[in-house]
C-alpha cells in the first residue's frame, strides 16, 4: 500500500526550476528491536541518495535528512529541493528494513556539486522572425553568425558548457512555439539530442532588427540620416533527455546603425562587429553567455549509456567534459509511472550499484561496478550521473 508522506517545509524556488521524480531505496539494520529508528535511517538514506543524483546541494541534503519519521509522517524544514515524497514499499527481512521512496526534487540553485563537469549543449540556428527587417544591410545571415559567436563565448569564457552547432538548416521550433505545441517541441528536442549526442538543446528567435523612427543626427544636415537599430532576441534551453524547458529569457538592446542605407554588410566581418551596433550585439551575447553558464551550473551532467556488458558500461562523457579515471557515477533507469490520481509521470529508478571510471577518451568513458555486480536492469540510453 502506498502512503503519502506529509511535509512541513519552506521552499525558495525560481520560476525556471523544474522538478523530477526519482525512485530510490534505503536500507538499515534493526538494532535492539528499534524498528522505528531503523525505518527513519532507511528513509533518510533513500532521500539522501535521491537528492545526490538529482544534483541538490550538500546543505540541502543535510537539512532534509534531519527530518523525523513518525508513523509515516516526516517533518522537514528545508531551503528548497524536496517538493513531495511517496512511500512506495517497506520490506522487513531478518534484522534489516528496506524502504523504497519516490521523491519529487528540485535541483538547488547556485549551490551544487555537479559544476565540475561540462554539460553538452546543442546550439541550433536562430530563427529571424521578421526577415524583411534584415533587408537594410542584407544581414540575413545574422541568425547563423549570432549562434556561432555565442558558441565560441560559451566554450572559451564559460565554465560549465561544451557546445555543438547545428547551423545548416533551421528547426521547426518557432512554428511549434507559436502554436504552443509543447508535445512536438519535446519530441523535436529529444530527437535532436539523440542524433547529436548532446544533453541539452538551445533554440533562439531574433524578434526585432528594425529601425527606430527618430533620427539621431538630424542637426548634421550634410550627413546621411542615422537611426538606432533594435536587437531583440529570445533564448530557450531544453533538457534533451526529458524535453523539459529549463531556461528561457528575452533580451532587448539598440544602437546606432552607422552603415549607409544601401551598403551590404558582412555580419561575419570585424567591420560589423566593431561597429556601434555590432558592439552592442556582442555585449548582449556576453550577457547571454553569463546567464546561461550560471543557470546551467547546477544542472546535472548526465551521461547516456551507449554500451552495457555485464558489469561494464560505456558512457558518452569523457575528458572534454572533465571526466577522470576513478570518478564514480550513479545509474538511472528511465521509468514512467502513474500516480494514485491516474496521472502519468516520467522519472528514474536509481540503481543500487555505482560504477567507477576505468578508462577515459576525449568523448567517452568506460566504467565498471564498484563491487563487480552485474547491472541487471540497466539498458542502453539509461543515464549515468555524478553524485
Amino acid at each position: 500500500m502506498r502512503n503519502w508522506l506529509l511535509f512541513s517545509f519552506f521552499i525558495l524556488l525560481s520560476n525556471s526550476t523544474l522538478a523530477q521524480w526519482y525512485e530510490t531505496q534505503g536500507t538499515a539494520i534493526i538494532k535492539n528491536g528499534d524498528t522505528h529508528k531503523a525505518k527513519t535511517i532507511a528513509m533518510e538514506n533513500a532521500l539522501k541518495k535521491a537528492l545526490l543524483v538529482a544534483g541538490a546541494s550538500v546543505s540541502s541534503i543535510q537539512q532534509v535528512v534531519n527530518g523525523i519519521l513518525t508513523q509515516d509522517h516526516i517533518s522537514i524544514r528545508a531551503s528548497g529541493s524536496v517538493n513531495s515524497v511517496e512511500l512506495v514499499s517497506e520490506n522487513h527481512q531478518d534484522d534489516a528494513i528496506t524502504i523504497t521512496i519516490r521523491a519529487d526534487i528540485f535541483p538547488q540553485d547556485k549551490q551544487c556539486f555537479s559544476s565540475d563537469y561540462r554539460k553538452t549543449l546543442l546550439l541550433t540556428r536562430s530563427n529571424l522572425l521578421n526577415r524583411e527587417q534584415a533587408n537594410v544591410g542584407n544581414i540575413y545571415d545574422i541568425d547563423r553568425s549570432l549562434m556561432q559567436k555565442l558558441a565560441s563565448k560559451l566554450n572559451n569564457q564559460g565554465r560549465y558548457l561544451a557546445t555543438k552547432l547545428a547551423m545548416k538548416s533551421k528547426t521547426e521550433f518557432s512554428r511549434l512555439n507559436e502554436s504552443l505545441d509543447a508535445e512536438a517541441i519535446t519530441s523535436l528536442t529529444m530527437n535532436l539530442s539523440d542524433i547529436t549526442d548532446t544533453q541539452y538543446v538551445m533554440y533562439s528567435e531574433i524578434s526585432d532588427v528594425s529601425f527606430a523612427h527618430q533620427i539621431n543626427n538630424s542637426w548634421q544636415f550634410w550627413q546621411e540620416d542615422e537611426f538606432d537599430r533594435y536587437f531583440n532576441a529570445s533564448f530557450y534551453i531544453y533538457n534533451g533527455n526529458t524535453g523539459e524547458l529549463i531556461f528561457q529569457k528575452d533580451y532587448q538592446s539598440d544602437a546606432p546603425w552607422t552603415f549607409k542605407k544601401r551598403e551590404q554588410v558582412d555580419v561575419d566581418s570585424e567591420v560589423f562587429w566593431q561597429s556601434s551596433y555590432g558592439q552592442v550585439v556582442e555585449q548582449t551575447l556576453n550577457k547571454i553567455s553569463t546567464d546561461i553558464d550560471e543557470n546551467m551550473m547546477c544542472h546535472a551532467t548526465r551521461g547516456r549509456i551507449v554500451q552495457v556488458d555485464g558489469n561494464k558500461i560505456l558512457i558518452n562523457l569523457g575528458k572534454r567534459h572533465g571526466v577522470q579515471i576513478g570518478d564514480e557515477f550513479s545509474l538511472l533507469h528511465s521509468n514512467n509511472f502513474i500516480n494514485k490520481d491516474g496521472k502519468s509521470y516520467a522519472g528514474f529508478n536509481v540503481s543500487p550499484y555505482k560504477v567507477k571510471v576505468t578508462q577515459v577518451s576525449q568523448n567517452t568513458a568506460h566504467a565498471t561496478t564498484v563491487d563487480e555486480h552485474i547491472l541487471g536492469n540497466i539498458q542502453l540510453n539509461d543515464l549515468a550521473v555524478r553524485h
